[in-house]
């Protein structure tokens, strides 16, 4: 079988990884649009990279917003 894993761990894991898929998605999408400055170059450590983190933290917050206003409704 597995070891079991707490209804929590799994949903947070679910929320991270929505709004990492999220966020990488909305970034590359607009990333044409962007100054040059702040888009990524691959295999380099740039200001697109932290451009690119930006975009999936506010991806979690409106996860987190969302399933929080959810939960209290319940």
């Amino acid at each position: 079988m597995g070891i079991p894993v707490p209804k929590r761990s799994a949903n947070n894991f679910g929320q991270s990884l929505a709004a990492v898929l999220a966020g990488n998605a909305a970034y590359f999408l607009l990333m044409p649009f962007l100054p040059f400055p702040v888009r990524h170059v691959p295999f380099q450590i740039d200001l697109g990279l932290a451009m690119d983190g930006c975009f999936c933290l506010v991806a979690w917050g409106i996860i987190k917003a969302v399933s929080g206003r959810r939960d209290l409704s319940k």
